[in-house]
């Protein structure tokens, strides 16, 4: 996996609907923008919650993006690593595996 790639299709998959169907995408991104803001758990509490959920999910798209966003919103490669660790406990083998996607991020986010 290739993290910086997974985060650039992101990118380009929102593009695309946004062309497609901007009433769509901005429905979309007005739920994330408001969901993802500081309320009673800051920023980098949802981003850990959200990376815990695509590592649960297998999702190597969410898990590039939301360790990138996680780091910029302050949290640390232990952080990160300890949120593997939770969602391994809650999910199993499975999400173990899913630690390498976890790997790969944090080595090339945490590079910049």
């Amino acid at each position: 996996m290739d993290p910086e790639k997974k985060i650039e299709e992101v990118g380009r998959v929102m593009q695309e609907i946004t062309g497609d169907n901007k009433a769509y995408m901005n429905a979309f991104m007005g739920l994330m923008q408001n969901t993802m803001a500081p309320g009673v758990l800051t920023v980098k509490q949802k981003e850990l919650i959200a990376l815990a959920l695509s590592i649960a999910a297998r999702c190597e798209w969410c898990i590039s993006y939301h360790v990138k966003a996680a780091r910029d919103a302050g949290a640390t490669k232990k952080e990160l690593m300890e949120t593997g660790y939770v969602t391994v406990l809650m999910y199993g083998s499975q999400a173990m595996m899913e630690l390498n996607n976890l790997l790969d991020a944090i080595e090339k986010i945490y590079k910049k």
